[in-house]
């Protein structure tokens, strides 16, 4: 649901349409993954009994959602808004997505290496591919703005919105 919001949310203000189509792409393939892991965790809790539910841990979150679906995190963090960014600066928020679908991945490794049943470990492989297939869309969408720029020094600063005096500004020599 993050990933889904952030990209969807900073596609806005990218600069260029390969930029924005990237964006518009995963974000909506992020719901479809959000739809396959909330069944997941239905699939899992739909027929617990209360002796499972309290035996496992899972009896603070039934007393508030039965099984219900609820994204929260692994800890327990309810998800709210503040869980995705979206600065407005194209160069910050492909990385911000970079790093967001390497978490993922990890995530995914994570989960891999915890589970055994096959039901559950071939959606989550394919979850786990697609987070690579998107590192490196991301990847190639933040090559498109970098080579747009009107500098290459663009791991200092964003020369796009951080001199905007070169084509603004009448007063600049």
């Amino acid at each position: 649901m993050g990933a889904s919001m952030r990209y969807l949310s900073q596609r806005f203000t990218m600069p260029n349409r390969i930029c924005m189509g990237v964006l518009t792409d995963i974000g909506t393939e992020e719901l479809a993954h959000l739809e396959m892991v909330s069944t997941i965790v239905h699939q899992l809790t739909r027929n617990l009994t209360m002796e499972e539910i309290e035996s496992s841990g899972f009896a603070p979150y039934y007393v508030d959602h039965t099984v219900g679906i609820w994204p929260q995190a692994a800890g327990g963090i309810p998800f709210n808004a503040c869980e995705f960014q979206s600065k407005g600066d194209p160069i910050t928020d492909l990385h911000e997505n970079l790093a967001a679908e390497q978490k993922a991945r990890t995530t995914y490794d994570n989960i891999l290496r915890l589970v055994k049943d096959p039901d559950v470990i071939d959606p989550i492989r394919f979850l786990r591919a697609r987070e690579i297939v998107h590192y490196q869309r991301f990847g190639e969408a933040l090559r498109s703005v970098q080579d747009q720029l009107d500098s290459k020094n663009f791991y200092a600063f964003n020369p796009s919105f951080d001199n905007p005096c070169k084509t603004s500004c009448k007063n600049c020599k």
